[in-house]
């Protein structure tokens, strides 16, 4: 397989001089998963990690429900990227095949896009896990996260996702050039690893849009950490799914966007 990482040369201009050397940047690549022979989607992906991405793409895009549905996951490498060779139960083709007849078609008319649309905003699952969290300790599992990010460490150019229990600390990470793709990867490696998503913290290094919230209601993660803000159809789907919202986290604090009980703050704080 192709490595993460490559080295590229540059021409750095710094102030008034002109240095010539090189940089560590992220290799992107083609990724095409197949489902018993059949196309489903390409995704501009970091080539590491790849069965854990397989996995956790089929579970948060409701292709399979659970890991057993998945028979085998073949790893090619091709000139044009990379194939993700999937084989799934005969039950579960079925629904890929009836998925893909809903989506395809003429959408010119104002009508024919409404399947569309409900199968891009389904109804978020719901999420029970009520653990709480202190405040020192969301910023120290920031950290922890920060520290874990060895390809970031070597390009500055890519996401992570990773998974925090209170007693255990980072349970696993995953990063990739797409904010998407590094949280499917980790999803993945939990399935994998029979982890259960119900007792910790999701923290992600971008802004939290639906698809996060939406793949993080399939981990069945009760908080979503992010250094950046979300989006506001991001914070209706975290209040509907039932899942703690934190955003804008950083070493001097946080902002708490949707069910606020697993946060113990002061009640002082709380009021204002």
């Amino acid at each position: 397989m192709p490595a993460p990482v490559r080295l590229v040369r540059r021409t750095a201009w710094r102030g008034d001089s002109r240095a010539e050397g090189h940089r560590s940047v992220p290799e992107e690549l083609a990724v095409a998963f197949t489902y018993n022979g059949t196309s489903h989607a390409v995704m501009m992906a970091t080539p590491s990690d790849l069965e854990d991405f397989a996995s956790g793409f089929s579970l948060t895009e409701s292709l399979v429900q659970r890991l057993d549905e998945i028979e085998s996951v073949e790893i090619l490498e091709l000139d044009e990227g990379i194939e993700l060779r999937l084989w799934v139960t005969e039950e579960r083709m079925q629904h890929i095949r009836e998925r893909h007849r809903r989506l395809t078609g003429p959408t010119g008319c104002g009508l024919c896009g409404i399947e569309s649309l409900a199968e891009a905003l389904p109804a978020p699952r719901q999420v029970e896990g009520d653990i709480r969290l202190e405040p020192a300790t969301i910023i120290a599992a920031l950290g922890q996260v920060t520290s874990a990010q060895a390809l970031n460490d070597a390009t500055r150019a890519v996401h992570a996702a990773g998974f925090w229990r209170p007693g255990d600390g980072l349970v696993a990470l995953r990063e990739d050039v797409g904010r998407h793709n590094a949280l499917d990867k980790l999803v993945g490696a939990l399935a994998r690893a029979g982890e259960n998503g119900s007792d910790g913290a999701l923290l992600i290094s971008s802004r939290i849009s639906v698809e996060m919230v939406q793949k993080a209601a399939v981990l069945g993660a009760p908080v979503i950490v992010a250094v950046s803000a979300p989006t506001a159809l991001a914070i209706r789907t975290a209040e509907e799914a039932g899942i703690t919202l934190v955003g804008i986290a950083r070493t001097d604090g946080f902002e708490v966007f949707t069910h606020g009980r697993r946060i113990h703050l002061d009640p002082a704080l709380q009021a204002t």
